[in-house]
């Protein structure tokens, strides 16, 4: 049985939020971003609304039909990451989200600074199953349809991931490490992985 997937619009915004809200609070970067469970619940939706804003303005965010999984997307050309305007998005986002929380802006950079460049790709920037739909394949479903694409337009894609769990997830579905793992400061690893489009 497929799994019916749409492009979410303004009207999605707070199922996006609310899907990735619930998905994240126990992610192991997200503890790492918002240390002490209350403070996360009080606080991590704000960032998960600022991605999604970023998303939903520059890039395309699918959505289960049901409205279980979502998935954030954006198409990075080759000349991306240069010097300019960008840098200030991760102190943006922590103005946005919690201007005393310094790790909030770190996550950005350091993502930011190890985010291949020179070769235009697909990002997958975040994936988000809710707790009680985790594995019924919704993730997969959700990659697959833009792997697919990436296949016929010859386009590589990136992400990080942000557990072991779904490391292996991305394994699956082609993905390889790229380069060294991303240790966060006191913190847990990040994986940067790449997937070269499957030809023929």
């Amino acid at each position: 049985m497929g799994v019916a997937i749409r492009t979410a619009g303004d009207g999605d915004r707070e199922l996006v939020v609310r899907l990735l809200d619930e998905a994240f609070q126990n992610d192991p970067v997200s503890g790492w971003v918002f240390p002490g469970e209350e403070y996360r619940r009080r606080t991590h939706h704000r960032l998960m609304a600022a991605f999604t804003d970023i998303v939903l303005a520059e890039g395309r965010i699918d959505v289960t039909e049901d409205g279980s999984a979502c998935a954030l997307w954006m198409s990075v050309p080759a000349d991306e990451h240069g010097e300019g305007e960008e840098d200030d998005g991760p102190a943006q986002v922590r103005q946005a989200v919690d201007p005393d929380n310094e790790r909030v802006e770190q996550i950005g950079r350091l993502t930011a600074g190890i985010h291949p460049s020179g070769r235009a790709h697909e990002y997958l920037w975040m994936i988000g199953v809710a707790p009680d739909r985790q594995g019924e394949g919704l993730g997969t479903a959700l990659i697959a349809s833009v792997l697919d694409r990436c296949d016929q337009e010859r386009l590589p894609a990136y992400l990080e991931a942000s557990s072991e769990r779904s490391r292996r997830l991305y394994e699956r579905l082609g993905f390889a490490l790229a380069g060294e793992p991303l240790l966060l400061p006191d913190g847990p690893h990040m994986w940067p992985m790449w997937r070269e489009p499957r030809v023929g």
